[in-house]
């Protein structure tokens, strides 16, 4: 496909993943006899264990050099997020209002019903959140203001970045 950037790279670490994990499985029927250490561990260690290491470190590069070139159009990233109509801050605002002491399934149930109204054309879902009174009883509008902040949402992504590359 023209339009795709790195399609043979990401399509390999894809594929390869599913042959690493396809080692889980012998790996795991070894642990139940542990204790044991016959030729039937032995006989699947010297298999998986060159085979999954060998492919995970020649996926570890190969996904290094797709993000090393990897090319991020911001305003279309942007875009992509204004689109989504904030329906990915339900979660934080879900979180605050466990935060301000209701139960999780009843939080989870009055911010869905605010998401699906906004998924379904009927209003903004920050502006339904905001209106609906047994939300906005809880939580008031600076506390909900920062459940819809992205820079807070994506405070820690440094972090993670260089925690991941550090490795």
């Amino acid at each position: 496909m023209p339009h795709k950037r790195n399609p043979i790279a990401s399509e390999n670490l894809v594929g390869l993943a599913r042959v690493v994990r396809a080692a889980v499985i012998p790996a795991l029927e070894d642990v139940a006899l542990w204790h044991e250490r016959d030729i039937s561990h032995s006989s699947v260690e010297r298999m998986i264990a060159p085979d999954a290491t060998t492919t995970l470190g020649f996926m570890l590069e190969r996904a290094a050099t797709l993000v090393e070139g990897l090319v991020v159009y911001e305003d279309k990233l942007r875009r992509n997020l204004d689109a989504a109509g904030e329906l990915y801050f339900s979660e934080a605002v879900m979180l605050a209002l466990v935060e301000a002491g209701m139960a999780r399934q009843e939080a989870y149930v009055l911010v869905q019903r605010n998401a699906m109204r906004a998924w379904r054309g009927d209003g903004r879902f920050r502006d339904n959140v905001a209106s609906d009174a047994d939300i906005a009883g809880k939580l008031d509008p600076k506390r909900l203001a920062e459940c819809f902040d992205l820079d807070h949402a994506l405070a820690h992504v440094p972090a993670i970045i260089d925690r991941a590359l550090s490795g």
